[in-house]
């Protein structure tokens, strides 16, 4: 390492330019997926490389975020004032911003290995420049790439009680192992530069999130550095997906292990888990209404009903704001320890977070101690709270004060002294998170800043390849973490299932990315290699395409994600399909079960002909009611309207954004074929609100007073729009 390793700029163009002096003009740059991109240092980097064209600039990412700005006239009025409210303070990617519109310099390439979905589904160069891999060979081909400058936003230590020291923050994910690796190849005499820069916004995570500062060459420190940080919005949770929320919420054993990723289907798993646990008459009472027990009986097998009375632990590549919801409504508080034989024990029963004499014994009794007592021995009981602090190991005994204890179990006037002076309350140091990387809403990031110091201890933000897979780590070996992820849930989303289990989540037939795998494969792959582990693949049953609907259970597809051979469990908002070891006739049958029911007797017509459904086979009636209509009626079943809302964990949209928002979807849907949008146009011409009750409306979509033609047309199509929802909102007090 170089001896001005660590040292503090704080000019970004100096930043830039020492990276260049150290490595050259041959740059292929590593940074986080999502947030945690030093914006003001690839700017300045990316800009260099547009003004020289001798620099050759390799972008290897994922999730490059930008503030969306719509793409028609109306979405860009709508999204206009939303966007500026969000990220109007924060710094744009240049480089994404430049991807996005196809205009990267020829000098400048950028690969994802993760897209945000389905924003460069019609961007040609990016698809071509897309890197499939799953989230743990992320590093790996990065090195194979030549990878010689990684640059990262992290928290600093000065403002936490930790000169000297950064932390990874929101990602720890591969920056943890990329840096060892990285210092091997400059030993081995390839020049490297590793770059932080420096934000107070992110906040500080410890663990193995914190690193010293001088293990990067440059450290980019700057009061224009601490931007806000950009922020998801939550989304609305419709009726189905709340469905398949509570369908989901029904397997988490309590005890267990949850992974959940990133969206509405995830929130609303979320939301129903805590409705289990808070309000748990109302959660029975959908329970029976939908009548889970018997039609789906998985749930009664290995997941629960009851509260969380010992809690979930969460082991996710993603910490989601959800997490921070679970922790704050008691469930997720399992914690895990950093011991395999003690969480074993813990695991068993045979030891519990209480302290006691027995806990010694048990301990003992394992082989895990030795009595006497050891320094090594008591240094481990310290660290764990079995032993309290005030407790010091000398001459082969213990001290508590001026009091000196013999250290042998055995003798019982010890053991008297030791449970009263040295014995401490509680075990200490468990985590009740593990996570790779964190993204959400604003306030999601408020409250990890202000968490206390000992909430955010039970938070560990590591290496992804710590979490995904079972494989050996130098946080943690194979038999740790099967100890610590007991009855795991691996809970992820689908674009679409086929009837043989076969899992789309990525991408088209056609060969263009939507997404990326991530870490799909790799949480799927762990379920069936744990001895409880279930995985959960969720989606809607169906979706609208160019005007129509459309199943999203199918017969086939030309491509998969996750294969056949690996299929477990499957939910739509019209149950559970537990696919895993069955005999293709009931993969089949059970996936068809949980199809909307306007496509199951063509997709079974399909099963049949195939010959993986027996011809003489009918559709029970009792599975022909999977409708729209049947969701809205389960979710008012419990004759509380509320009890399933939209946002339920707060939103940033306003109502009027929401009722618009309403409305130009309605439009987009309409507009999806040539045929659509002339009738649509035609309807427009003739739509008025000569009574004014949409002029709230129309002046926050700038169509107040339309000046042309085109302004005119806009707000004519606007008004149609509003109008086509069942509800009109009242003037001057737009609700959903």
């Amino acid at each position: 390492m170089s001896e001005q390793s660590g040292q503090r700029l704080s000019d970004v163009d100096a930043c830039v330019e020492e990276v260049i002096q150290r490595v050259g003009k041959h740059i292929t740059l590593g940074l986080p997926l999502g947030l945690g991109k030093p914006v003001r240092f690839v700017n300045a980097l990316y800009q260099r490389a547009k003004d020289d064209p001798g620099i050759q600039l390799h972008i290897f990412t994922a999730l490059s975020l930008l503030a969306p700005r719509g793409g028609s006239s109306l979405e860009q009025r709508f999204m206009g004032p939303f966007s500026e409210r969000l990220y109007g303070r924060i710094p744009e990617l240049a480089y994404a911003r430049d991807a996005a519109g196809n205009c990267l310099p020829d000098n400048v390439q950028v690969s994802e290995f993760f897209f945000k979905a389905g924003s460069y589904l019609h961007n040609r160069p990016q698809q071509r420049h897309y890197v499939c891999t799953n989230y743990t060979h992320a590093v790996r081909d990065l090195m194979d790439l030549g990878v010689n400058v990684v640059a990262q936003a992290v928290a600093p230590g000065d403002q936490h009680e930790a000169p000297g020291m950064v932390s990874l923050s929101c990602n720890p994910d591969l920056t943890l192992d990329l840096i060892p690796l990285l210092r091997d190849r400059e030993a081995a005499g390839t020049p490297v530069a590793l770059v932080a820069e420096l934000n107070g916004q992110l906040p500080w995570m410890g663990h193995h999130a914190a690193i010293e500062e001088a293990r990067f060459d440059v450290v980019l420190g700057h009061p224009a550095s601490d931007y806000p940080l950009f922020s998801a919005p939550q989304m609305a949770i419709s009726p189905e997906d709340h469905l398949i929320g509570f369908y989901a919420s029904t397997l988490l054993k309590d005890g267990g292990t949850l992974q959940v990723g990133i969206g509405s289907l995830g929130t609303a798993l979320v939301y129903s888990a805590i409705l289990r646990h808070r309000h748990n008459g109302d959660w029975q009472a959908m329970f029976d209404h939908l009548g889970v027990a018997g039609h789906f009986p998985l749930a009664t097998v290995i997941g629960g009903t009851g509260p969380f009375d010992r809690g979930l632990y969460g082991c996710s590549e993603m910490m989601v704001d959800g997490f921070l919801s679970l922790m704050e409504a008691g469930i997720l508080r399992r914690e895990v320890y950093d011991h395999a034989d003690l969480q074993a024990l813990i695991n068993t029963g045979k030891i519990t977070e209480q302290v006691s004499l027995a806990t010694l014994d048990v301990l003992r009794r394992e082989r895990l101690i030795d009595s006497p007592l050891r320094a090594r021995d008591v240094d481990w009981l310290l660290s764990l709270g079995i032993l309290r602090d005030s407790v010091e190991f000398k001459g082969g005994r213990l001290r508590v004060g001026e009091r000196s204890i013999d250290a042998d179990l055995d003798d019982s006037e010890a053991r008297e002294a030791i449970e009263a002076l040295a014995l401490g309350d509680r075990l200490r140091g468990g985590v009740v998170m593990h996570g790779g990387f964190f993204l959400g809403p604003e306030r999601f990031y408020e409250a990890l800043r202000s968490l206390s110091d000992e909430q955010r201890d039970r938070i560990c933000m590591t290496s992804v390849n710590f979490i995904n897979h079972l494989y050996d780590h130098r946080f943690g070996n194979q038999r740790l973490k099967v100890a610590q992820r007991a009855h795991g849930r691996f809970i992820n989303s689908a674009m679409m299932v086929t009837l043989n289990g076969a899992a789309v989540s990525d991408g088209l037939e056609d060969g263009r990315v939507v997404s990326g795998v991530g870490g799909q494969y790799n949480f799927v792959a762990m379920a069936h290699e744990l001895p409880d582990g279930r995985s959960v693949l969720s989606l809607r049953s169906t979706r609208k395409s160019r005007g129509e609907v459309v199943s999203n259970i199918v017969f086939s597809y030309g491509h998969c994600t996750i294969p056949r051979h690996l299929r477990d469990i499957v939910i739509t908002e019209y149950g559970i399909a537990d696919v895993r070891g069955q005999p293709d006739e009931q993969v089949y049958l059970r996936l068809i079960r949980i199809a909307d029911s306007r496509f199951q007797q063509e997709l079974l017509r399909k099963a049949q002909k195939a010959g993986k459904v027996d011809a003489s086979f009918r559709l029970p009636e009792s599975w022909c009611n999977n409708t729209p209509d049947a969701v809205r009626r389960a979710i008012a079943a419990t004759g509380d309207g509320d009890l399933f809302p939209a946002f339920p964990f707060g939103r940033d949209f306003t109502d009027e954004e929401l009722t618009l928002g309403k409305a130009l979807k309605t439009l987009k849907a309409a507009t999806s074929t040539r045929r659509g949008k002339l009738a649509t146009l035609w309807q427009a011409m003739r739509a008025t609100d000569e009574d004014g009750q949409y002029e709230a409306l129309l002046e926050r979509m700038g169509l107040d007073k339309p000046s042309g033609l085109r302004e005119a047309l806009d707000r004519r199509l606007v008004i149609h729009g509003l109008q086509q929802l069942e509800t009109p909102p009242d003037t001057g007090n737009s609700t959903v």
